[in-house]
């Protein structure tokens, strides 16, 4: 007969072990509470001087000015964040009109055109574009692309355009949607290619008909962390941009409603939200005043609309997420 009870040896080694896996979860368990933390710090810190702010500035004027002069040399105090809304919508629609098209092409030669050898190179020099300091992004578009559009397309257009940051920051946010939904699509079974093969289709077909809807819901999700990365967005529209809180000119009525003349938008300079936060902390203004407090409500502002956006991707991946 066997003896059912451990040696002492045995029971010691099993301790450790036990030990071992308790300390090791409960210091990864301490790291997801530190990124959750901070998260929720972040939070109440804009929260409670945003609750300062609005307790001098109503929302509703905040949400609805158009007038943004937190500090002017000689007149009073206007908090309206509508012109700053203005320039980042300009420079979050336009650089997505850049980066998603490209970045989901790049995706579809990379996964489904490529050689090995080919994506083995191609892709780690596409993703150096995202290592790059965006600061360095600004001024090749300051000093390169726009003389460029000045000189063949735009001749009126400023030197400080919001043309030119889109353009910067879509390709910046190129490697994001690339990487990412190339990952998604090489996750797709090889079996799903190999029967639209034998139904007779060719590779763009099987490309374009069955690989990206398997893998719709990891490129939605590229998307929209693209979308969010060039929301908040400062260096580029700092340099190429200009840092002047403008409302555009409204052209003539779209079926009795007016609208911005997009020129009048994309070839003058602009100020997004993030510029904004950027001039007050670097201005000469102190804590306790309603410039100062105004940043937080600006952050507050930023940090629930790409909260909204990063929940409506985890929405839009669960709910088309495709089991294999």
């Amino acid at each position: 007969m066997t003896d059912s009870t451990e040696s002492p040896d045995l029971q010691r080694r099993s301790g450790l072990r036990r030990l071992k896996e308790g300390t090791y979860g409960g210091f990864f368990a301490a790291c997801a509470a530190i990124t959750l933390l901070t998260t929720v710090a972040i939070f109440a810190t804009l929260l409670s001087d945003a609750v300062v702010f609005f307790a001098e500035v109503p929302i509703i004027e905040f949400l609805t000015s158009t007038n943004w002069s937190p500090n002017p040399a000689g007149g009073g105090q206007s908090f309206g964040i509508v012109p700053l809304l203005i320039g980042t919508i300009v420079v979050t629609v336009t650089a997505a009109f850049i980066a998603l098209p490209t970045g989901t092409l790049t995706a579809i030669y990379l996964s489904e055109y490529a050689s090995p050898n080919a994506r083995s190179i191609l892709k780690p020099l596409l993703e150096i574009l995202a290592g790059i300091p965006t600061v360095v992004y600004g001024y090749f578009a300051l000093v390169y692309i726009t003389p460029v559009l000045k000189a063949t397309l735009f001749p009126e257009m400023s030197t400080f355009n919001a043309l030119s940051a889109s353009i910067m920051v879509g390709i910046m946010t190129i490697p994001m949607v690339s990487s990412i939904s190339e990952d998604a699509m090489s996750a797709v079974p090889d079996e799903l290619r190999q029967a639209g093969y034998g139904l007779g289709a060719t590779k763009f077909e099987v490309s374009t008909g069955i690989v990206v809807p398997a893998s719709i819901s990891g490129i939605a999700s590229s998307y929209i962390l693209a979308v969010s990365r060039a929301i908040g967005e400062t260096m580029i529209v700092v340099v190429a941009m200009g840092a002047q809180a403008r409302m555009p000119a409204v052209g003539e009525t779209l079926f009795g409603i007016p609208y911005f003349n997009p020129a009048d938008v994309l070839l003058d300079s602009g100020m997004t939200i993030t510029v904004a936060m950027v001039q007050i902390a670097g201005g000469d203004l102190t804590g306790g005043t309603i410039p100062y407090d105004s940043m937080f409500a600006l952050g507050l502002a930023l940090f629930v609309v790409t909260l909204v956006m990063n929940v409506f991707s985890d929405i839009i991946a669960e709910r088309y997420r495709e089991e294999y």
